[in-house]
């Protein structure tokens, strides 16, 4: 792939995740070989955790509203704590944290669905 083109194509995925609302500081991003990722660790962590999230379901997996909570409270927990400076957060705990509540979300979602269904 042409250089030109890998440009074009990093850019679209960047316009992608700043319209999805990501902040995407480059400090709180991952990258690969220079080329950073379009969403920041959280938001990785998120997205992966929501893919996570459907294959749990798709094994018939499932994860109680409070445990999906607890997931949130936790991602929420590691923002607070940066956000108060009492301690910086690094890409990996975001990262990790992200996957805990987009499996979270997922879990809720469905779960919240499924019962007012019945």
């Amino acid at each position: 792939m042409k250089k030109s083109t890998k440009i074009k194509t990093w850019a679209f995925f960047m316009r992608l995740g700043n319209r999805a609302g990501c902040h995407q500081r480059e400090d709180r991003s991952f990258s690969i070989k220079g080329w950073q990722f379009p969403v920041c660790s959280r938001c990785t962590g998120i997205l992966t955790g929501q893919i996570i999230g459907i294959i749990l379901y798709l094994a018939r997996i499932r994860i109680s509203i409070y445990i999906g909570l607890l997931f949130l409270l936790i991602m929420f927990l590691d923002w607070f704590i940066q956000y108060k400076k009492i301690r910086e957060s690094t890409n990996l705990r975001r990262f990790i944290t992200g996957n805990l509540a987009g499996i979270a979300q997922v879990s809720i979602i469905i779960e919240l669905i499924l019962n007012f269904i019945k």
